[in-house]
């Protein structure tokens, strides 16, 4: 299911036509999956729960977008751009459903293995 909802998404952005894509948000972008990817991988690690890292690291890369243009909007060029944030947020989104669909296929196929052995 999850590799449909992947596949249909994929797919819907591509269709759209009317996408206007900046330098800016491309950086944007980038730095909301690098936050993302660091976030899900240091809460994985420690938590070995797949939920909590994804919601932890889309999150972050959220909150981080927020702030970033809450301070360009209130206190350097008094604008609130609106794209950067989404970007910063797709970024994230982006990372954390990636890890979260390939964290922990090891382990269950190491325990699907042990049981067939017996």
């Amino acid at each position: 299911m999850k590799f449909i909802l992947t596949l249909f998404a994929i797919m819907l952005f591509n269709v759209s036509p009317a996408q206007v894509t900046l330098k800016d948000d491309g950086l944007h972008f980038a730095v909301g999956a690098a936050l993302s990817s660091g976030t899900y991988a240091l809460v994985y690690s420690k938590t070995k729960n797949k939920e909590k890292a994804f919601w932890y690291s889309f999150g972050i890369s959220s909150l981080a977008g927020f702030s970033k243009e809450f301070y360009d909007g209130n206190i350097i060029s008094g604008k609130f751009d609106i794209s950067e944030l989404l970007a910063t947020m797709a970024g994230g989104l982006t990372a954390s459903y990636t890890f979260n669909i390939f964290t922990g296929k090891r382990k269950e196929k190491k325990k699907k293995e042990k049981l067939n052995a017996f």
